[in-house]
């Protein structure tokens, strides 16, 4: 018998790799942090001495979900600023909070606060777009998550950095204090286009070519993004990147609401990827991005969250459900994407928008061990005849049992193994208490 960490039996797993497989009653075994085989459960048992055997009869094990896009120290704005656009959101209600309350402290509690939420419904790896990056990839690590880091980099002074210059060679210290960690990868985390100048956007494409690390940025998010683009630049946002050189698989365009037929084959012929956030778009009425007309057109497209100030959560799952209803809504067309393109989009190419592929999103020997554990039998998705689609349209986060990171199991049994979730929640409600006191009648 070949020893392992932990074996993990369960009525459904689905590798995603190779696409729309569904294996019944398999097993997935893991050593040191790593994925050793996926195979039929009996098989498993008869070759493998597991020091943990977790056994899941009537579950599905599918690979870690992949949060490509948030904001996740913005837990502690969640509802804040309800039942605004995109613009007067931003700028009237949830800048000024921001501009007082961001701080180290502040970055900490709220990523953590989101590290809870996401570990809770399955996710295994997120992309962050936060001013103290080298808060969230602590927080990362130590609660065992996976994390790509947005290196952010804005025009306008803050706390952080006086100006793109400083932002970016910070942005560059924390890449190399964290190159080679096994958790914490980065990418470069723009502001909006409209808001850098052309210098600025030159400097990140060269670096990001030079480093050949993600450039993700909001594209053609809003009809008010495009407008501020067209007065200050003479050109439409992604036209502008083009001309500027962005024309490259690194180009991760978040959003994506107002992309053209136009757009669409641009995007295709250049490699780029489409970070989809569906509830966010809805919520602050900037439309739908054309999620399958891209699939359509060969575009990579991974699922986001965007931020908890517009969402309210962080529940990729959920997210999973709008993009598949929005689809078929849109389009007037059922199946416009099925319930085996949305979890690819939640899982395998959200790891290969952030350039982390090669060792995430799919159950397969060598990868790394992240993974989720959902029960389907549940009175809201038993019976169970289409696996996929259960998972898509009929499961919640809240039936996720357990949770795995690089082989480390920080969600079973209800608690998570890494955080401290009872101190995160009171210092979250301690920030609320202190930012309503400061900004009484300034909600949305």
């Amino acid at each position: 018998m070949e020893p392992v960490d932990t074996l993990v039996c369960a009525r459904w797993v689905l590798p995603v790799e190779p696409d729309g497989t569904v294996l019944a009653d398999h097993a997935v075994a893991m050593r040191d942090g790593r994925i050793v085989a996926v195979l039929p459960t009996a098989a498993a048992l008869a070759t493998y001495e597991p020091a943990e055997l977790v056994e899941r009869p009537q579950h599905a094990v599918l690979p870690g979900l992949v949060n490509a896009h948030t904001h996740a120290a913005m837990t502690l704005l969640r509802g804040r600023a309800e039942n605004l656009a995109l613009a007067p959101w931003l700028q009237d209600a949830i800048a000024p909070v921001e501009r007082r309350w961001v701080d180290p402290e502040y970055v900490r509690d709220g990523t953590e606060l989101a590290i809870a939420e996401m570990q809770r419904g399955g996710v295994t790896c997120f992309a962050d777009m936060q001013l103290w990056p080298e808060v969230v990839a602590r927080a990362a690590a130590d609660a065992h998550i996976r994390v790509s880091v947005g290196l952010v980099v804005e025009q306008a002074a803050t706390r952080w950095a006086a100006d793109p210059n400083e932002y970016i060679e910070k942005g560059m210290a924390l890449r190399d204090d964290y190159r080679g960690d096994a958790l914490v990868a980065t990418h470069f985390a723009l502001e909006p286009s409209h808001a850098l100048d052309d210098p600025t956007l030159a400097r990140v494409r060269r670096l990001a070519d030079e480093l050949e690390i993600p450039v993700a940025l909001p594209v053609h998010e809003s009809t008010w993004e495009m407008a501020e683009s067209q007065a200050r630049h003479g050109a439409r946002p992604l036209d502008r990147l083009l001309r500027l050189g962005f024309a490259s698989p690194l180009l991760v365009a978040v959003h994506g609401t107002c992309l053209s037929p136009a757009d669409i084959d641009a995007l295709a012929a250049c490699g780029a990827a489409v970070v989809h956030c569906p509830e966010s778009n809805l919520k602050l009425g900037s439309g739908v991005c054309p999620a399958a007309d891209l699939l359509g057109r060969g575009v990579r497209v991974a699922l986001g969250t965007d931020g908890a100030a517009s969402n309210n959560d962080l529940d990729v799952l959920s997210e999973m459900r709008t993009a598949g209803l929005l689809a078929a809504g849109v389009s007037a067309r059922p199946g416009a994407l099925v319930a085996r393109d949305l979890l690819r989009m939640a899982t395998l190419e959200g790891a290969r928008v952030l350039g982390l592929g090669d060792s995430t999103g799919s159950l397969v020997a060598g990868k790394w061990a992240d993974l989720c554990c959902i029960n389907l039998r549940t009175a809201g998705s038993w019976p169970v005849h289409d696996v996929e689609a259960a998972l898509v349209y009929a499961c919640s986060s809240r039936q996720v049992t357990d949770t795995w990171v690089a082989g480390r199991r920080v969600f079973a049994a209800g608690s998570l193994r890494y955080i401290d979730e009872e101190s995160v929640l009171e210092r979250a409600e301690a920030w609320r208490a202190r930012i309503d006191a400061a900004h009484r009648g300034s909600k949305g």
